[in-house]
């Protein structure tokens, strides 16, 4: 009996260390990648799977999040390899990192076979204490010109009749006043097979595209992009005006498409594909992903938390 107890008590110290040890490693973590001159806002989630295996979920600059099948981890280093997205000839991203304190950092062979250096720190929570008190609702859109949106590049945006437009691929457009939480509503009409997204705070996409009759899924229309799949399909046919309701407080978010309730207070683990940053704990403006094709918006109007 004496030694069966010693072996169980052995068994789970080990096991315990094991998954203490873990632990450090474990939760979400906003890595910026160097690469060519520019600082790329990413997300990287790491979890244990049964009591010694790590796996997690990733989020380069653009795309959706990609699972981890295995993170190998030695002692404070661990790697990584995350299979291409598009195009099954490209080349894996692989990775190694270092957890040194509260920190990480290491170092990314991208698909063009160059390695790039990046760093991490943990994600905020943004848990909210208290109910929001809700403001005055702010109009975004004057329905005249682009007085408080700029695009991030070459712009193609135009107002015509009370819309905003993009007529084709071209730059983001993001509001100039920020916010932290709020709600929005905003009315938009695509082309037949066009793509766009509204990013809450520039970081969370939902995502905007010709979707209808297909089953729900978190890369379709009503989708935090990558993140959280609606429960029902609300598009409607192309050419159509449609509406989002979109509540944000904290992580916690509720959309409502076309009047329908399809994501109900559900956590955002982390940015999306495009966000302009990873500042989670800062506000951050409405954007209008405008690179995918045309799209028109209209009565955009957002009521901040004060």
């Amino acid at each position: 009996m004496k030694t069966y107890t010693q072996f169980a008590l052995l068994l789970m110290f080990l096991v315990a260390t094991s998954v203490g040890a873990q632990h450090k490693l474990e939760g979400r973590w906003n890595l910026t990648i160097e690469k060519d001159g520019q600082q790329l806002p990413s997300w990287l989630e790491i979890e244990h799977s049964g009591h010694k295996t790590l796996v997690g979920r990733f989020v380069y600059a653009f795309g959706s999040a990609r699972p981890i099948a295995v993170v190998n981890q030695v002692n404070e280093k661990f790697n990584f390899s995350i299979p291409p997205q598009w195009e099954p000839g490209d080349r894996n991203m692989d990775f190694e990192g270092e957890l040194t304190g509260e920190a990480l950092k290491g170092t990314m062979i991208y698909t063009d076979g160059k390695k790039y250096n990046w760093t991490g720190t943990r994600a905020p929570v943004l848990k909210r204490t208290t109910e929001p008190v809700w403001g005055q609702p702010i109009t975004l859109f004057n329905g005249k010109d682009l007085k408080g949106w700029k695009a991030m590049g070459p712009n193609q945006w135009i107002v015509e009749n009370g819309i905003l437009r993009s007529l084709k691929s071209g730059s983001n457009l993001v509001s100039e006043q920020t916010f932290t939480d709020f709600k929005l509503h905003v009315e938009f009409r695509y082309e037949k097979g066009s793509n766009s997204g509204v990013y809450l705070r520039g970081r969370y996409e939902v995502q905007i595209e010709d979707d209808k009759g297909k089953e729900p899924w978190k890369g379709y229309l009503g989708a935090i992009y990558g993140f959280l799949t609606p429960s029902v399909m609300a598009a409607k046919d192309a050419s159509e005006w449609q509406s989002y309701d979109i509540t944000l407080v904290g992580r916690m978010v509720t959309v409502v498409a076309n009047g329908i309730t399809i994501i109900a207070n559900q956590e955002i683990p982390g940015i999306t594909g495009g966000a302009i940053d990873n500042k989670e704990s800062e506000p951050g403006p409405i954007m209008f992903q405008g690179d995918h094709g045309p799209i028109d918006f209209r009565n955009i109007v957002i009521t901040p938390a004060r």
